[in-house]
This record gives C-alpha cells, structure tokens and sequence, in this order.
C-alpha cells in the first residue's frame, strides 16, 4: 500500500511527536509511510470562516498532494473531516470534484485506519495507568469515530479506562469559536476539566490535538497534574515500553 501521512498543521508546527508516534506504530504493522512535502492547511479555518475562495486555493494543494496515495490517514478527526467538504467547495469544478471524492474515499482518522483498513486492535503495549477518554467533536460525531478509540485502549495491558462525565461535551476550542467567544469558550474548557478532574484519572486521552491543547492548558493553568496524550503517543509509549 501507498500510504501517506496528512499531518494537520497543529501537529506539525506544535506537535511532531504525535506524526512520530503514528509513524512507528504504522511501521510495526508492516505499513510504509510516505510524507508529501507540499501539502498544507487543509482549508478548515477559511472555510468556517466564511472564506471559501482561499479555502479552494489550500484545498487544491491537498488534492495535489495525495493524488497518487492509495491511503492517506491523520491524526486529526477534524481536519480529516474537513477533506468532506471538499465536494461542496468544488461542486462545479467536475474534474476537481472528482478527485475530492476520491480522496474522501481514502482518507482515514488514525484509529480509524487501525482498525478498520488494518484490523488491528491491539498492538502489544502496556500502560498502567488510570486513562479516561474524551472524543473530540468532529471525530465523533461526524465522522462516526466512536468504538475504534475505545477498542484500542481496551486492548492495551494494565490501562483502567474509567469513564468522562459528559464526554461527548465540546471542550469549547471549535477553531475559530475560541477566538470570537473567548468568554464563553473558556468556560466550556472549565467545565471539561472539572469532568477530567472527577475521574481521577493521571492521563487524559484523545484524538484532536487542538481539543487536546486547548484541556492541557486549562489543565496547567489550575495546577492539575494530569498528562494529555494524542492516543497515538499512549500506544507508542506502551508499546515501548512493553
């Protein structure tokens, strides 16, 4: 399989080690990643924001980039989810509309591609440790990505996954939502870190990393000791370790 890494540009310019982790688990089941150099933003923050014309212009490179992968996967449920949108941005463009489809197709969230393109739902590691989950807006609910997540942690010796009050509750990041209702956006967060402190848990898990980022700091700025990892840093850090 051509697989490729669509990397979103949090984890790229904020967060490497999450493409990292994704790499080496991937290689462990025996997938060749390749990583084409010219792909960018994938249009979300223009698109929401009412800009569509530059949201075509990114939307281009991406379709550019990925032509030839047979699989494309990322670790962001809302920047994969973006690439759906394509067929909207391109709905008179019967060439450009084509290729959008396809890439649709194609493209996979993380754990999505674990799981369903590879079958894998355990890839040997151990973490013992009290995990709770929170699934991330546009993962869970548009892209359906509910068991996958939770299939993975069940599947890793000695984590006790211990339920999130209110999950499926925004964490209130939302992009540019953060930025225009910072009042009401902050204390959406509050309220999601209330919920992580009520677990107990010593690790919060997720599939977002603006999500992630966006708890983390709510977390450090109380004084929480509770560590925030992309589900793809807990597997590779248990697989190392175990």
């Amino acid at each position: 399989m051509n697989v490729s890494l669509f990397i979103t540009c949090l984890s790229d310019a904020i967060y490497p080690r999450v493409g990292e982790a994704m790499a080496r688990i991937l290689a462990r089941q025996g997938v060749r990643l390749d990583f084409p150099k010219v792909q960018t933003c994938c249009g979300q923050p223009a698109y929401n924001s009412g800009y569509w014309d530059e949201a075509r212009k990114t939307a281009r490179t991406i379709l550019a980039a990925f032509r030839d992968s047979d699989f494309v996967v990322s670790p962001s449920g809302s920047c994969t989810y973006m690439l759906h949108h394509y067929e909207e941005l391109f709905k008179d463009e019967p060439e450009a509309l084509r290729q959008a489809r396809e890439l649709r197709a194609k493209t996979f969230e993380f754990t999505q591609f674990l799981v369903q393109v590879l079958g894998v739902t355990d890839i040997g590691a151990s973490f013992p440790h009290k995990v709770t989950y929170h699934p991330s807006c546009h993962g869970s609910r548009l892209l359906g990505v509910k068991e996958e997540p939770l299939e993975l942690l069940r599947g890793v010796e000695g984590l006790q996954l211990v339920p999130l009050p209110f999950a499926e509750d925004c964490c209130g990041f939302g992009g540019t939502f953060a930025v225009k209702m910072a009042d009401i956006s902050g204390a959406m967060v509050m309220e999601k870190t209330d919920h992580v402190k009520e677990t107990e848990a010593e690790v919060l898990v997720g599939l977002d990393m603006a999500c992630l980022m966006n708890i983390a700091g709510s977390l450090r700025r109380r004084g929480e000791p509770v560590r925030v990892l992309h589900l793809a840093e807990l597997l590779e850090e248990g697989a190392t370790a175990g």
